[in-house]
């Protein structure tokens, strides 16, 4: 058996078996067989599209004549239980993430995972949603200050206060959201916990169903709590992985929503940390190691808040030079978490006609008007990104020099420091690199970077990193370099 704070799940061979603890709870109240028969009611109904192999259906639990208990019996319903399909805890995300097993691939299936829900998900008509995040704010501060931990306290004093400073400057932005439709019913409680690889794929589960108001939410704020899981487990560039994939599938709004992120973020490291204390509060005996976790909560909340100063790093070169592995490594590590936005030329090609990451385009869609409509949509959104307070790494070959000036001035219209990287690489090494790719966004073949050696690159004032040798040399090179320029960009007085 498998128990939670209001449900008993009995497991037995292929079969789990639901039933709702007769509880009332602050959030919820389970205390007549009626309100039970409705929650797990609307739990089938919230989760059986996403996992149709899981949620089976319903099975009266009746007591017979004889005093014995039978399901779907011919004597009186004493309860009702969900029936579902059995599966292993080692399937749970959570404990992939915990034994190192999230890694890109499964980064981005999780992420169109999320995607897909969010699309499907039915649109809120009504109000924004703001007045429960105050309330959240408020909660979380209370459960600090009351718990008895002087450190914890201190902590949820400096969270209330820099949560409702960030709420007060994104309040237009949310709005806004709710009334062009970023405001739905999700999932949550979208944490690694409530996500299961089934036959191979990760499956949402367990959607929140006892408060429609709690979930429905800005999808960002749903995203959230995922990201929030993977970085409280140590996985950042796992979290930077969902939520580019995340960007680059939806809708291009999404990224002014970047500036409520933060505040997203804290929200759900803070209501993990209260959870943890009413744990305590409710125990019988000390709980060191709950204790222990909601400090860290907490003290991530409070990270979260704390800004950051933005930057737009560049990273060019001929096709094999490396730049889309350097910046995919580089993003996690720039600006406010989970890491700098990573905007790819090649998935924003793919992007404008609506094909698959991996599905090969045709000529035409390399001409010289197509490549200026891709660059002008990188460095658009790099500037939209920037103004939200993350960075930005964009990864493109930047051949031309009006290309590289061009991304340059988008920092420099944007008021933050620019960092270009130029990589450098010998020609055969250049080729052996794509022509041994696969399942990758770029088609670029040896032919191509035959074409690309004969290009006049002009005058390359960006710094010039030797690609050529191993990937670690060269991303040190490359963090060592952006630390130490967006640091003198930063201190340099703005227009």
């Amino acid at each position: 058996m498998i128990e939670t704070h209001a449900a008993r799940i009995f497991l037995a061979g292929e079969d789990a078996i639901k039933i709702k603890k007769p509880v009332r709870l602050p959030y919820l109240d389970f205390t007549t067989l009626a309100r039970r028969e409705a929650a797990l009611t609307r739990e089938l109904e919230l989760n059986r599209p996403a996992a149709p192999e899981i949620y089976l259906g319903f099975k009266r639990i009746t007591r017979e004549d004889d005093g014995r208990l039978a399901f779907d019996g011919s004597g009186e319903t004493v309860e009702i239980a969900l029936h579902m399909r059995r599966f292993s805890q080692d399937d749970l995300l959570s404990r992939a993430a915990d034994d190192g097993r999230i890694d890109r691939t499964m980064a981005k299936a999780i992420a169109d995972m999320v995607f897909a829900a969010h699309e499907a998900a039915a649109v809120a008509t009504n109000g924004d949603g703001i007045e429960r995040f105050e309330k959240i704010i408020a909660d979380i501060a209370a459960a600090c200050r009351d718990c008895g931990d002087a450190a914890v306290g201190a902590r949820g004093a400096e969270f209330a206060s820099l949560s409702r400073t960030h709420l007060d400057r994104v309040r237009p932005l949310l709005a806004g959201r709710a009334r062009a439709g970023f405001r739905r019913r999700c999932h949550g409680d979208l944490h690694l916990g409530n996500i299961v690889l089934w036959r191979g794929e990760p499956v949402p589960f367990d959607a929140l169903e006892f408060d429609e108001e709690l979930a429905t939410i800005d999808i960002l704020y749903d995203l959230a709590f995922l990201l929030m899981d993977l970085e409280h487990r140590g996985l950042r560039a796992a979290a930077n992985d969902v939520l580019n994939r995340y960007l680059w599938r939806a809708n291009a709004g999404n990224l002014h929503g970047l500036a409520a992120l933060p505040l997203f973020l804290a929200l759900r490291a803070g209501v993990r940390a209260m959870v943890d204390l009413h744990r305590i509060a409710g125990a019988d005996a000390a709980l060191p190691a709950v204790l222990d976790d909601a400090r860290r909560y907490i003290g991530q909340a409070v990270r979260y808040l704390v800004p950051a100063q933005p930057c737009l790093v560049a990273v060019g070169g001929l096709s094999g030079s490396g730049k889309s592995t350097l910046a995919a490594a580089l993003a996690p590590r720039i600006g406010l978490a989970p890491g700098a936005v990573h905007l790819r030329s090649d998935l924003e090609r793919k992007r404008l006609y609506d094909v698959g990451e991996t599905e090969r385009l045709p000529e035409e869609a390399y001409t010289r008007s197509v490549t200026e409509q891709v660059y002008a949509t990188l460095n658009d959104k790099a500037a939209t990104v920037l103004t939200t307070g993350y960075s930005v790494v964009v990864d493109a070959v930047h051949a031309a020099p009006a290309e590289r000036a061009a991304v340059a001035r988008v920092a420099e219209t944007t008021h933050v420091p620019f960092v270009g990287l130029w990589l450098d690489a010998p020609a055969r090494v250049l080729k052996d690199r794509v022509t041994a790719r696969t399942g990758d966004a770029s088609d670029a073949t040896a032919d191509v970077v035959a074409r690309q050696l004969g290009y006049d690159l002009g005058d390359i004032t960006w710094h010039r990193l030797d690609a050529g040798g191993t990937f670690e040399a060269t991303c040190a090179k490359a963090v060592a370099l952006i630390e130490t320029l967006s640091a003198a960009g930063a201190e340099e007085p703005q227009a």
